[in-house]
């Protein structure tokens, strides 16, 4: 019976595993034929199909379809539509990670001219807005958007489409905003809450994003004040498969990324929900975040969000969201969500640590907790922490080595990542169960329990001080101390109770143990060994009295080797596993020389076919100036042949001398398709006022500072739509010498240039994402003084007294 009983309990672990996952998304979407009122997966894909034809970054032709397509279907469905368009200037900065927290470092200005999709259904009796939120360009690169974030504006309309299929009467004005250049630096959003007449009237919004083209989605909160009513709220709108989490909201805060509803928040006090999914992170800005990759089911989980809380916030106060209180908040299956506030946090670590103190007197009273156990049980869990840490560090830097072609992939997710992340954990799990057949035989699970437990209260200690957005981890610990009274007042305990009471640690921490590498790249392999061993150390008292742990262990071990053998096999690229790689065609004409350049840290036979066997480095010719999301520099470079490409012109419109300052306009006209300009001045000037197509820098103490700390020769990164000009105006002190000007005009057009016959990528290759690739790149600089006069001559100060 003993037998059968501790049979059916590792039955239930197994269970409860694969439940936590399960439970959190739709397990299938939902087809067209389901009822008009309720959201379809199928009916969504219709639209997603027509948006990602084709790449669709800021300023492409397939953006304008695009465009168009979609303010088609917003007045279809009987909103008042618009595209708000308009320039956007900022100081833009490069963002790290550091010491937990973000460094920001300013680079230059940075000029666009989104055109936002914008669209209102009146309400009853509207006091505020409830806006809906995606954006609709696609990275630039070739990516065709279907997840990021073609998946969130499909999930808009036809939740939008259900919504007032009900016949529903929304009390507040809904506010659809399908923002422009989000790729690029959320521009459309800035245009939109610092310029549109009715961001003053939004008081929540609801954005939907992507990182990935799979998985779970997951909400996160931007909000400026406590979240204690926002958290009522969304579980008061009850959801059907909610994952959220403080944690997740707490860690999101340290990375050095942004959305849409940053801008909000930061530029409106506006708050927000977005939900974004992030697995099968491997296709995130790549060519393969097409309409095919695209999981439904993720789709369909974006879905049971969006629908519910549509109805619900519709509906609702949106004036009184604002909260002093935080909360403690996270999803766990059956209960949906728990939440508590952080008031809470102190009495239950309290309660943890005074019950832990009492309980080990009980045992040593009891004569259950004995010296040499509880040091066998610390050498137990101590050792495979260790080990496993140890494993999980190096051993993603080994496998780096061993597979080399793994570099290639900047965000650190490879295309058999999951395998690797199986690999490691069952690897971690044999490690644990032969640890402790060897160091508890024959002990008391209780006394081997102390280890962990102790662990586990130091940890939410750190938690209080650190990161509350944790605090839930100490739920699962409060129900170990209960198995750890039971493992202390009886002889046996029920095998099956204490499955039970493992239960909110198996539920809670599984997903936690794949969130960290899915999010972070695999270099955050090491958590997830860690994290599996915290995890068993919490379950010890179920899996401590299996007696076959050396079996257990063996299988682990056999499971671990077929599941690296596994990613061995799919370790090479091929047609669904695309190898990234780069190639820019540079030109300098003050050289009168032209490269190959790529990023690639591997060539390949396309990329060799340009730049030969033995390229040499690219800093010997050239600087990186492109800039990247991963900070990516240029590797090697090749000569190449000149080619005639047509480059911008110049008219100088104002070069005046006032009051001993100098005030010089000029325009820089492009001659050909381009994408972007770069214009780099000596990172020593600063200019008293520049204004570039009407954008001030606004020149107050704090701008000039700001400007005074560029890191680079970078001043503005212009991104052109419609090949419109750039204007720029800019005030020194008379007696600066003239200032040198540099421009690199950048055009995505290499593979399809009249001039060029680039062959095509074997079917294993797709263009590297998070750089600039693909391009034609044109360098030409010029002094201020040298700019043809295209209004009037040059205006001195004795010139203006004379008239």
């Amino acid at each position: 019976m003993k037998k059968i009983t501790a049979l059916l309990s590792f039955v239930l672990v197994l269970f409860l595993i694969f439940y936590s996952f399960y439970s959190l998304m739709p397990n299938k979407g939902t087809d067209g034929s389901i009822p008009e009122t309720e959201f379809s997966t199928q009916r969504a894909l219709v639209h997603l199909k027509e948006i990602t034809k084709k790449p669709h970054y800021y300023g492409s032709k397939a953006h304008e379809k695009v465009r168009d397509y979609l303010v088609s279907e917003l007045k279809d469905l009987g909103a008042e539509t618009e595209v708000q368009e308009g320039f956007v200037c900022d100081l833009w900065t490069y963002k790290t990670s550091k010491n937990d927290s973000i460094i920001s470092y300013p680079g230059g200005f940075h000029l666009i001219k989104p055109k936002n999709i914008v669209a209102r259904i009146k309400g009853t009796n509207s006091t505020k807005s409830l806006v809906l939120l995606s954006h609709y360009d696609s990275a630039m690169v070739p990516s065709y958007g279907a997840s990021d974030a073609g998946s969130g504006v499909v999930t808009i309309l036809e939740s939008l489409r259900a919504y007032l299929a009900n016949g529903q009467q929304p009390k507040n004005d809904i506010i659809i905003l399908f923002s422009d250049a989000e790729e690029i630096g959320l521009d459309g959003a800035s245009l939109f809450v610092n310029e549109h007449r009715w961001a003053q009237d939004a008081g929540l919004v609801l954005n939907f994003e992507a990182r990935g083209s799979g998985g779970p989605s997951n909400m996160i909160l931007e909000t400026n004040q406590g979240n204690a009513n926002l958290i009522r709220e969304f579980i008061a709108a009850n959801p059907e498969f909610p994952v959220a989490s403080s944690l997740m909201y707490s860690i999101y805060k340290m990375l050095p990324n942004d959305t849409d509803s940053t801008v909000f928040r930061e530029d409106g006090d506006i708050d927000s929900f977005f939900f974004a999914f992030i697995d099968d992170h491997f296709d995130y800005h790549t060519a393969n975040d097409n309409y095919e990759n695209l999981d439904e089911e993720t789709l369909q989980h974006q879905g049971s969000y969006l629908l519910p809380l549509l109805s619900y916030f519709a509906t609702s106060d949106l004036e009184n969201l604002k909260a002093e209180e935080d909360y403690v908040y996270v999803n766990a299956p059956f209960i949906k969500m728990i939440s508590y506030p952080f008031s809470w946090i102190l009495w239950m670590l309290l309660l943890a640590i005074v019950g832990f103190i009492g309980l080990l007197f009980y045992g040593v009273s009891k004569r259950k907790l004995k010296g040499k156990t509880i040091a066998r049980g610390f050498a137990a869990f101590l050792t495979p922490l260790v080990i496993s840490g140890v494993i999980g560090f190096f051993g993603w830097k080994l496998l780096l080595w061993m597979y080399p072609g793994y570099n290639e992939i900047q965000h650190g997710f490879t295309y058999n990542g999951h395998l690797y992340i199986a690999f490691f954990v069952l690897l971690t799990l044999a490690i644990l169960l032969k640890t402790y057949k060897k160091f508890g035989k024959n002990d008391a699970v209780a006394g081997l329990y102390v280890a962990p437990l102790l662990f586990w209260i130091i940890i939410n200690v750190v938690v209080f001080i650190i990161i509350k957005g944790a605090a839930y981890f100490i739920i699962p610990v409060l129900f170990g101390l209960v198995s750890f009274w039971l493992l202390i007042k009886q002889e046996k305990p029920n095998i099956l109770l204490l499955t039970l009471l493992a239960s909110p640690a198996i539920l809670l921490f599984s997903p936690l143990i794949q969130f960290f590498p899915v999010g972070l790249g695999l270099e955050m392999l090491v958590i997830s060994c860690v994290f599996t061993v915290l995890t068993f150390g919490l379950i010890l008292p179920v899996v401590g009295n299996y007696r076959w742990k050396n079996i257990l262990a063996a299988l682990s071990f056999i499971g671990a080797i077929v599941f690296f053998i596994t990613a061995h096999i799919k370790s090479d690229f091929s047609e669904t596993r695309q190898k990234p790689n780069s190639l820019v065609y540079y030109q300098d004409t003050e050289t009168n020389e032209s490269y190959w350049v790529t990023y690639d840290k591997i060539l390949d036979d396309w990329t060799k076919g340009y730049l030969g066997d033995t390229p040499e480095e690219a800093s010997k010719f050239i600087s990186s100036v492109a800039g990247s999301k991963y900070n990516t520099p240029y590797t090697y470079a090749a000569k190449a042949p000149q080619k005639d490409i047509a480059s911008f012109t110049l008219s100088l419109h104002k070069d005046t001398i006032i009051d001993n300052k100098k005030n010089v306009s000029f325009t820089i006209t492009p001659q050909r398709n381009l994408q972007r300009l770069g214009i780099y001045v000596d990172e020593n000037i600063v200019f008293e006022n520049l204004i570039m197509n009407g954008k001030s820098d606004e020149p107050d103490e704090d701008a000039v500072n700001l400007q005074s700390k560029r890191i680079n020769n970078s001043l503005v990164r212009y991104y052109v739509a419609d090949n419109d000009p750039l204007t720029l105006e800019y005030t020194i002190d008379a007696n600066h010498p003239p200032v040198t000007f540099t421009v690199l005009e950048y055009s995505y057009d290499l593979l399809s240039h009249p001039q060029f016959t680039i062959n095509n990528r074997a079917n294993n290759m797709m263009p590297k994402p998070f750089v600039v690739t693909d391009a034609i790149i044109v360098k030409k600089s010029f002094a201020s003084d040298s700019i043809p006069k295209a209004i009037k001559d040059t205006i001195t100060n004795r010139q203006l007294n004379s008239l």
